[in-house]
Order: structure tokens, then sequence, then C-alpha cells
């Protein structure tokens, strides 16, 4: 009960939702001792398959990791595991999921585990409820591991008890993420009335590619743990804010479909200004990510971006490391998916152009290192890319399909 505890007040420190999933989701496996795990959250009558961790298959990747799967919808009814558990509220344990009782009215579905090359063998699975009774996810624990990682037979009921409590108080830190989140979402919709580019899936995706880039970064300096996480919380929530300032720019020059004039484009270079003012005066860590980003994601390795240092009665571009790490990353993200998608002045370029654009404004525009991280975590890119698309290609595609 100590550790719970302690699991909870670290839990309602993360502010960003996807940081606090993943946590929510290794947290729960370390407590049980599994191989992998999945999370379900639910979107009115559908549960969204959200988060995926497998211990197996990371020792298989060249990364280490849990390679990043697309996500899915499941219709909110009792065929299948998260479904009925999501709809009735009960815990479920199944010692062996190839085998479920025929009476009952779900099944396990091995589509998942012939894609991966996996063997699902038992699961236990517990619904995240609030204090009013209301299901907001599942979160299903696969394959416990003994010591000496040997395989145990299956879950138990200590197991589900102690789930249970885990569940119960990670739906506190869930709510409280779900209000930070909504928060930042207003804010992001503020700025897409102005320039409709500026959408939830544009940030979605320069909020996942940064991540991406910054873990690898991590990883190479040995950096991990609670700080690690820390961080990668600010910048997650930094990137889905670093054009918030384009609130303060005209509709007629965001959505002018052709070339900018001059005095156009000095008035468009101002939104970095006004997204850095916005969190001037916050006295979190949070915040001063947000403002960090806000005000610097234009600048060039190069020293030619904006807004620059004002040096006497001049001003010159911040360049190499004075940029900070973190809108030297958002920077590369940001024009990644710029370019990679379409605008009220250009249609969306192919990928191997985008690469070759990128790859020559290394130690121009962008990190170098950064750059070279980007082309080697470009399978997890894509996966993100391919998970967020804009709302009009997606339509497309489905209608194409």
């Amino acid at each position: 009960m100590s550790g719970l505890l302690q699991v909870g007040i670290e839990l309602n420190q993360i502010h960003d939702f996807h940081t606090l999933m993943e946590r929510i989701l290794s947290e729960a496996r370390h407590l049980l001792g599994t191989d992998a795990g999945t999370m379900f959250m639910r979107e009115g009558d559908y549960l969204r398959f959200a988060y995926f961790q497998n211990d197996t298959l990371a020792r298989r990747s060249t990364t280490g990791e849990t390679p990043r799967v697309s996500s899915f919808r499941l219709p909110l009814n009792d065929r299948s595991i998260a479904g009925w558990v999501a709809l009735s509220g009960q815990s479920l344990r199944i010692d062996d999921c190839y085998a479920v009782d025929p009476t009952m009215p779900f099944r396990f579905d091995p589509s998942f585990d012939q894609l991966l090359g996996y063997r699902t063998r038992s699961m236990l699975a517990v619904a995240l409820k609030n204090r009013a009774g209301r299901v907001l996810g599942v979160v299903e624990l696969i394959n416990p591991i003994g010591t000496e990682d040997v395989p145990r037979d299956g879950f138990g009921a200590h197991d589900t008890s102690l789930l249970e409590h885990f569940a119960s108080i990670a739906t506190v830190a869930i709510e409280r993420a779900h209000l930070t989140e909504s928060v930042i979402l207003r804010m992001i919709r503020m700025a897409e009335v102005r320039d409709p580019s500026e959408t939830g899936p544009h940030v979605e995706r320069v909020a996942g590619y940064a991540t991406v880039i910054f873990e690898e970064w991590a990883r190479r300096r040995g950096l991990d743990g609670a700080s690690f996480e820390r961080q990668r919380d600010r910048l997650r929530i930094a990137a889905k804010l670093h054009d918030v300032g384009k609130i303060g720019v005209p509709d007629a020059i965001l959505r002018k479909p052709g070339r900018l004039t001059p005095e156009e484009f000095e008035q468009v270079k101002r939104h970095s200004e006004i997204g850095a003012e916005l969190f001037e005066d916050q006295p979190t860590d949070f915040d001063e990510a947000a403002r960090e980003v806000a005000l610097h994601h234009h600048e060039r390795w190069d020293g030619q971006g904006y807004p620059g240092l004002l040096e006497g009665l001049s001003r010159r571009g911040r360049r190499g490391e004075e940029i900070p790490l973190f809108a030297r990353i958002v920077g590369l993200a940001d024009v990644f998916d710029a370019l990679s998608s379409r605008r009220a002045y250009k249609p969306a370029w192919a990928e191997a152009h985008v690469l070759e654009t990128i790859r020559a404004e290394a130690n121009r525009a962008f990190d170098p290192e950064l750059v070279d991280i980007l082309f080697r975590r470009l399978p997890e890119i894509r996966s993100i890319r391919d998970a967020h698309r804009d709302h009009d290609a997606a339509e497309s595609s489905d209608a194409g399909a």
C-alpha cells in the first residue's frame, strides 16, 4: 500500500496525457510482473486501442523498445474482452486466452498475436473507473513473469485485488490529466480558428515526432528515470503549443493562399513572441518549457532564424546550441510535418522530397544530430504520421478504400 501511494503521488505529477498513460501501463506491469500490457480508452461508444508494451517484442527490435502499432477502435459491446470488462465494470482473469469458456459472449482475437509473432497465454483485465462509477478505459496485463524471468501459470485473486487498487489510484490521475488536456486543446482550437493548418492532428504529430527524437537524444546520453520522464512530459505539452501565438496574427495573412509580402511575413514572425508572452508570468517549469519552444522554434542552427538576440542596437539569430534543445527538436518536427502536409499555398510533398530537403538542411537550419536521429527513427515517425492523419486526408483514404 505504501508503494501504491507513492506511485499515486508520482502519477499526479505528470501533466501530459500520453506520458501518463504510458507510465500507468508500465507501473501496472511492474506491480504484477508481466511481460506485456495494453490499455483501451473509452471514446463514446467505442474503445480505442491506445497504449501497448511488450518486453518480448522489445528485445527482438533494433531499438530495444516495443514496436509502435497502429491504433484502432472496438465497438463498445461484450464480444471482446475489453468491451465486456468496460460494460460490466468487472475484472476478468483468463488462464488461457486460446481456450475461453464457450458459454461466455466474448472471444479472444488471435490476429494480433499472428501479426507480431507473439503468444498471449493468460490475461488480467480491469476497468478504469472513476468515483462516479463511469468507466474511462480498460487495462489488460498479459503473461505474468515470476522469479528469474520464468513465466507464471496465470494470475491469482491477489493480483486482481492489487490491480484494482492501482486502477482506482490511476483513474484520479487520468481525470486530472484530462482536464489539463482539455485546456490545451481549447488553446489549439483558438489557434486553428485563425490558421487552418494549425489542426489537432498537426500538433499531435509534431508532439509525437518531438518525443521520439528526444527519447533517442536522451538514450544516447544515458538519461532515464523520473527526471527523463518529466522532461519528456514537458516537451510534449510545449510541442503542442508551439504555434499558439498565431491567435495574434491577422486572419487575412494566415489564410492567404499566395506568397506573403515582406511586411506580412514580419507580422507572421511576431507569433513566436506573442506565444511566449502567453506563458511569461507563470511560475511552473511546464510554462517555462512552453514559453521556450514558442519563442525559439523558428531559430536556425546557422543563426539565420528569428526572433534572435538583441546585441546593442542590432539583433542576430541564435545559432547552434544557443537555441534551447526543446526548441531545436520542435523546430525540426514542425518543418518535417509542414513539408509532409497539404497547406493552402502548397500540396503535400512526397516523403523522398521531404527527407532530401531535411538532410540538405542539416547543419544549416537544423541540429545535425537531431536530423540523424529523425532518419534513424523513421519507422516510428511514420507510425505517428499514420495514426494522426488530417481529417480530409483520412476521409480521402477511406473513400479510396
